[in-house]
């Protein structure tokens, strides 16, 4: 998984899979975009105007259930 903020566009993407293609989209809230493949998996999920709807775009804070916090 790779997550990817991009401050000139506040823009926040969360990349699950990339090894398929997007073959739809899906706009589920405004400004939040779902994007699946052919068999109905979901890749990606791209977060518009990022900061008015996350506390910290900048920072992440990653956790693996039953171990230590990461902070990345």
């Amino acid at each position: 998984m790779r997550v990817i903020y991009d401050p000139e566009t506040d823009t926040l993407s969360l990349i699950f899979r990339e090894e398929d293609k997007v073959a739809e989209s899906d706009e589920v809230r405004e400004g939040i975009i779902i994007d699946y493949s052919k068999d109905g998996r979901i890749l990606s999920m791209e977060i518009l105007d990022a900061s008015a709807h996350i506390s910290d775009p900048q920072g992440i804070h990653y956790e693996l259930k039953g171990k230590e916090k990461v902070l990345a």
